[in-house]
């Protein structure tokens, strides 16, 4: 009886207040580069060589964090190359294209779904929770990839993106001369059908939420409000030595990608042009401006509020609902 009384006293302060803000997940700090398990899963020795490395770290709760994601680029199917430096793939644009030598994955149905994905620096695709393919280049070159596939509409899209690292568990990089960096990220995508018409391209309607933020000069510059988690105070600024800077870190939802996951309170993509991104030196990405930037169906950068600090976001869509 008391149960009862007790629920309807919290229904009865739940109407007096009206809409209640989602519960606000603090997260996990970790302070210094990671030291341990480090290993090497990719390794460009061309033009601007870097060598994609990961790594475990523990925070102050004693939780035990892989850095800067937890991928399956090892163990998941690699997508095709659209542009490929590192597997002497590079076509002029998208005529030189020859879909039918793309294998197609089967998520479920009979109509044929082509995805062509540029991702700073990695990412993962999943179709109705499903692994489809993962990005063939965790860091550099720079590339861009698709993933052909088989579904039935509706159908969910979820998307991992990476920004990768070479100061595991700081979110550093070394760039031109600077050797901690605050690098950036951003996706952009483009979902066909058979017929060749656009479904579906990255924009603002997505959700995206990030779980991994770095670097953080101080614990106090993020500001977590409900489930946004905000960045935007932090500094961007590279610096002469960032090894004793912060991180923050949230556990990743198991079914994150399927279908019945709930994603109403994370908050909508950020939308990034192309010059803010700086894409005009990448063959990747502009080799293929007529099919990225169609003026009839133009795809946007897409990430979480910041492309600086958030390195591990998540993205979904629901096609065809």
């Amino acid at each position: 009886m008391f149960k009862t009384i007790f629920s309807s006293c919290l229904a009865a302060i739940a109407l007096a207040m009206g809409p209640v803000v989602a519960f606000a997940q603090q997260p996990s700090f970790t302070q210094g580069e990671a030291q341990t398990d480090i290993s090497t899963l990719f390794d460009w020795k061309g033009a601007n060589p870097r060598t994609a490395n990961v790594g475990t770290i523990k925070s102050s709760d004693g939780r035990e964090w892989t850095v800067p994601a937890k991928t399956h680029f090892q163990s998941g199917p690699k997508a095709a190359d659209l542009y490929n430096e590192a597997n002497d793939f590079e076509p002029a644009g998208w005529t030189e294209i020859d879909l039918e030598k793309v294998p197609v994955f089967d998520a479920g149905g009979d109509e044929i779904f082509t995805a062509c994905v540029f991702g700073d620096n990695y990412f993962e695709f999943f179709v109705n929770g499903q692994l489809l393919a993962v990005d063939p280049a965790p860091m550099t070159p720079f590339n861009s990839s698709i993933i052909r596939f088989k579904a039935q509409r509706p159908f969910t899209i979820g998307v991992m993106g990476v920004d990768w690292e070479e100061h595991l568990g700081l979110g550093f990089e070394n760039f031109r001369g600077a050797p901690f960096h605050q690098g950036d990220a951003g996706l952009v995508a483009v979902i066909k059908d058979a017929s060749g018409e656009t479904v579906a391209v990255t924009d603002e309607n997505w959700k995206a939420q990030t779980f991994y933020i770095a670097p953080l000069k101080t614990k106090e510059c993020l500001i977590i409000n409900g489930n946004r988690r905000d960045s935007s105070n932090c500094s961007t600024d590279d610096v002469a030595d960032g090894s004793a800077w912060f991180a923050a870190h949230w556990p990743i939802p198991e079914n994150w990608s399927a279908t019945d996951f709930n994603d109403q309170d994370w908050p909508n993509a950020v939308t990034f042009s192309n010059d803010y991104v700086g894409v005009d030196n990448k063959p990747a990405y502009s080799n293929f401006t007529d099919l990225f930037d169609d003026p009839a169906a133009d795809a946007q950068f897409i990430w979480s509020s910041s492309l600086v600090h958030d390195n591990l976001v998540l993205m979904r869509t629901t096609i065809g609902k």
